[in-house]
This record gives structure tokens, sequence and C-alpha cells, in this order.
């Protein structure tokens, strides 16, 4: 027998092929732990974002820091200034929050018509199956890492469903708004998690039925409340 043997090598290479590389991953841990800093307000809106604090601060060099805030920087939660670096955005004030619903209301209800008309059906399995996830994670109560899960599906469940639309402008705009992001670092809000849940599973079952009035409707609905229940949260503090 070889001292090399060819399936061996054949395995590895599959195995490289699965594994993402160890940078890649560092990459991935550095930038979701300063997502978790900013959403918490560990580093407080409006602060300047160091890369050698944070370096120092999580035990990597500056090179994933850097990836991790240009990642940010997309995300809307960081701004890059020039001669002052990074710096946290500012928290959403209630007009902004109120703006920032308007334009999903123009957008979004659109998209749940459309997705309710074009979406083939590995795109409805798709919509389907991100709901069912979301279902086994809890909703926005506690600290970011708590809830991460949850968010990230709730996103993945909105921009699912602008794909699902066919319209690539129209889901380009809904991503840019970075929505999710910006309501879910205001506050918890209890009980929103339950509630978003049973909102989505009506316009998901519209859009099943194909029924593009139905599901611009429950859209609608969804993103009415939502908003109702981030007010309420600014009635509250």
């Amino acid at each position: 027998m070889s001292a090399h043997d060819p399936s061996d090598s054949g395995a590895a290479a599959r195995g490289a092929e699965q594994s993402p590389p160890a940078r890649q991953v560092l990459s991935d841990s550095v930038y979701e732990n300063i997502t978790a800093m900013i959403m918490d307000h560990e580093i407080a809106p409006g602060a300047r974002v160091g890369i050698e604090t944070l370096s120092r601060t999580l035990d990597v060099s500056p090179t994933p820091v850097r990836e991790a805030l240009a990642r940010l920087e997309s995300d809307g939660l960081v701004v890059k200034r020039s001669l002052s670096g990074y710096r946290a955005t500012e928290l959403l004030t209630r007009q902004g929050v109120e703006e920032l619903f308007e334009m999903r209301l123009l957008l979004e209800p659109r998209a749940a018509a459309l997705a309710a008309l074009n979406a083939d059906e590995s795109q409805l399995d798709d919509i389907e199956k991100i709901l069912e996830a979301m279902q086994s994670h809890p909703g926005p109560v506690g600290p970011y890492a708590s809830y991460r899960d949850f968010a990230a599906l709730d996103q993945s469940f909105h921009e699912a469903i602008t794909q699902a639309a066919h319209r690539p402008l129209l889901a380009d705009a809904v991503e840019r708004l970075h929505s999710h992001l910006h309501v879910f670092r205001l506050s918890s809000v209890p009980g929103a998690g339950e509630a978003t849940l049973a909102e989505h599973d009506r316009v998901v079952r519209s859009i099943l039925r194909r029924s593009a009035d139905r599901a611009a409707k429950a859209m609608a609905e969804h993103l009415t409340r939502s908003l109702e229940r981030q007010l309420g949260h600014f009635e509250e503090t």
C-alpha cells in the first residue's frame, strides 16, 4: 500500500471546500463581536470606534477589525469620517423611525403583492422555511447575542419576499434601508417576537394563496403594527 492514498487527498480537498478558511472565521467573529457591542450600546451611539482599542479588547490584529468596520459601514452601524475615523451611528429619533417606516410602507407591501404573483416554488419554500426557523428562536429581549438569530431571520424574511417579487431595484431599495439593525438597536419591545411571528404568518399565507391584494394588506398591517410598537417604546422612555 502506497504511503499516499489519493482518496485521502480527495477527502481533504472536499473538507477544505466545505470548511471556511480560518481567516474568514476570525473576520466573521470580530464582525459579530463589534456588532453586539454597538447593538448593546457598549460602544455608545456617536462614539468614536478606535481600531487599535478594539484590537486590544478583542485580542486580534488590526486587519480583521478594519474588515469588520468596513462591513459595519455597509450595514449603516458605523460611519467613516475624514480625519476622525469611524464612529457609531446615532440612534434613530422618533421622526427617524416614522420616516423609516414610511419608506417601508411604500416599498414592502408592493413587494409582497409582486411576490404573490411572481415567486417560484423554491422561493415560496424558502420564505416558509425562514418563518419556521424564526419560531424556534427567542424574540428581541435581553442582549443582542440572545436574539441575534431572530433579528437575522427577520431581515432574511423581508429580503426573501422582495427577492421573490422579481424586481431587482425594489429589492435593492429595501435592503439599503438597513431597517432591522436600526430598529432592533433602539431597545427590546416586550412581546414583539410573538406579534411579529403572527403577522409574518399572515403575510406568508397570503403569498402562498397567490393573493396579491391580501399579501399587500398583510404586509402593510405588519409594518403599521411594528411602527406602533416602536412609537410606544418612545412614549415609555
